[in-house]
């Protein structure tokens, strides 16, 4: 029988630690040998991600163990970097860091983090031993414009979106609260979100030239799943677009051109992202949909670990979406 990878969590008491756990435990290849949290030592796994009871006996702990081929880290931004500075990682060991650590510069002591955007890293990311994660935002963002960076072709470009509240994280704020999240959405950090320098300096590298997003996201009132519309001018007929669509995501396992106008339920809860596309005179405008703890964050973290070890990308990402 063949020895099965083993696989640590920093940070499993989360949204994105606890997607982790849910999706590697029906990974044929994994088995997960730590989930450490700082606050729920010795608590059963199911105690806090209470949907898994009956799939494991998996107890939390508060030790880290270098007995492990993959480290997964789902710590709140800006703790990574100094949670692996104080503690003994073995340099034989993969890191995927899902916080924003790295995203930007990957210099790192024992090695570089590449960045874990399959659909336009992916033979970096095989040969790496430290990825960083994008962010949910950037996932989708990215996906709707790489084929027009591709073909040189932005600029400009105008972007809405709206997200659920997993996207905030598990800790308790004011803008999580039912009472205020329900029947309500709001903009927030307008024009100036975390992840648009991530966004830019990937699009700039495949475009060329320089990139200019005025991003606008939008809080919405459901769990997860994440909506972008990007509006940009551009000569080519609606047609010529889809066609440079198609072809750049041709076979692409996860990522999936529709002709059709899409929803959320279509992807929440797999590893997928749709994209349609509207033209009005010189405006196009490209819709996106991820779900924001999956495709945004947990199972790309997968996808990519899959790629580190030469594995097909979709194993243990063969998801349904409940449409309804």
């Amino acid at each position: 029988m063949q020895t099965k990878t083993k696989v640590g969590i920093i940070g499993a008491a989360g949204y994105t630690g606890g997607e982790l756990i849910r999706l590697l435990l029906n990974h044929p290849n994994i088995e997960i040998a730590f989930a450490l949290s700082r606050s729920c030592n010795s608590i059963p796994v199911y105690g806090i991600h209470t949907d898994l009871i009956g799939e494991t006996d998996l107890l939390f702990t508060n030790e880290y163990s270098n007995e492990i081929d993959v480290l997964f880290l789902c710590l709140p931004h800006k703790e990574s970097k100094t949670w692996i500075e104080n503690n003994s990682v073995s340099n034989q060991i993969k890191i995927i860091d899902l916080g924003n650590d790295f995203r930007l510069d990957g210099n790192f002591s024992q090695g570089e983090f590449i960045y874990g955007l399959a659909e336009t890293n992916e033979e970096a990311i095989k040969k790496a031993n430290y990825i960083a994660n994008p962010g949910c935002f950037a996932t989708a963002i990215q996906l709707a414009l790489l084929p027009l960076a591709k073909e040189k072709l932005l600029n400009k470009v105008y972007t809405t979106g709206i997200t659920g509240a997993t996207g905030a994280g598990q800790q308790l704020q004011p803008t999580s609260h039912f009472s205020w999240r329900t029947n309500n959405i709001s903009a927030y950090k307008t024009l100036n979100h975390q992840h648009v320098p991530e966004i830019c300096q990937t699009l700039e590298k495949v475009n060329k030239q320089k990139v200019q997003l005025e991003f606008v996201p939008w809080r919405g009132d459901f769990t997860r799943g994440i909506f972008t519309s990007s509006t940009l001018e551009t000569y080519l007929s609606l047609e010529s677009i889809y066609a440079i669509y198609e072809t750049f995501y041709k076979g692409n396992p996860f990522v999936f051109v529709s002709r059709n106008t899409i929803d959320l339920k279509q992807v929440v809860n797999t590893n997928k992202c749709l994209i349609h596309i509207e033209k009005q005179d010189e405006q196009v405008v490209v819709h996106s949909v991820i779900d924001n703890l999956v495709k945004g964050a947990s199972g790309q973290a997968i996808q990519n670990m899959n790629l580190m070890l030469g594995w097909e990308p979709t194993l243990g990402l063969k998801l349904k979406a409940s449409a309804f």
